[in-house]
């Protein structure tokens, strides 16, 4: 079974609270939206969003963290509130017994092929996400990124739960050896290498990195490169496989 963690940022702290609620249900919506009902969406938030999606599979986790008040820079202080969030996630997702976890940006989409898949190969170490797709809001094309997709997006990395090595006290640190396993994303692949447990590449493109939100905490959007080489149309089957519908359009 997988279990995806999604780190909800506090209506406190966000630019637009009716538009990250929005974005999240529709990234609620694609995690549960998968072909095999082998899953858990656990989400760890301080606000629950009043949104009109409803799944037997979710599992709100309420926290009462406060922002950070230590951190000066702006995207260590969200990095921080989302450790803490994934950190509660993976312990709550050890009583569902999940062979695998995956954590998920709020404002991404996941493929609706994955808790089969993690189903089909349930001893794998895990996955990394290779390819994926950019996703610029409001766009009609989208983009393929076609290697080194986790290096770029959060959403993008599978890990099997023998491998998380969490203490049996956890409490959030960044320098605990179990926060690269989750946080660093671009660096999950080579700390699995490291822990003699290596990843193989999903073989198909796994999410979708969204982008021009007004609301993202990366800061390296105005570093993306979109080709038109890269370039594709947006078919009712890839909206349907990732749930990438407009905002607008949110029932």
């Amino acid at each position: 079974m997988l279990a995806f963690i999604i780190p909800l940022k506090s209506a406190k702290v966000s630019a637009d609270w009716e538009k990250t609620s929005a974005l999240f249900e529709r990234c609620l919506k694609s995690t549960c939206s998968q072909s095999s009902d082998q899953f858990k969406t656990i989400v760890v938030c301080n606000e629950k969003p009043s949104i009109n999606f409803h799944n037997k599979n979710i599992i709100y986790v309420q926290v009462d963290f406060l922002p950070p008040e230590k951190e000066t820079h702006k995207i260590a202080r969200g990095l921080t509130d989302k450790g803490r969030k994934v950190l509660k996630g993976l312990v709550t997702a050890q009583d569902f017994s999940p062979s695998h976890v995956m954590t998920v940006d709020a404002d991404d989409c996941v493929s609706n092929r994955l808790a089969e898949f993690v189903s089909r190969n349930s001893n794998d170490n895990g996955w990394y996400f290779n390819s994926g797709w950019k996703y610029r809001e409001n766009d009609s094309k989208i983009y393929i990124k076609s290697w080194n997709f986790y290096t770029l997006s959060g959403t993008s990395n599978i890990i099997h739960t023998r491998h998380l090595n969490l203490p049996e006290n956890p409490e959030y640190n960044r320098g605990y050896g179990y926060y690269k396993f989750y946080i660093d994303h671009q660096r999950v692949r080579q700390a699995m290498q490291d822990f003699n447990a290596p990843m193989r590449a999903l073989p198909f493109p796994g999410s979708v990195y969204i982008l021009s939100t007004g609301d993202n905490m990366s800061g390296n959007e105005e570093k993306l490169s979109f080709s038109l080489f890269n370039r594709r149309k947006i078919s009712q089957r890839l909206r349907e496989e990732f749930s990438l519908n407009p905002l607008n359009s949110q029932q």
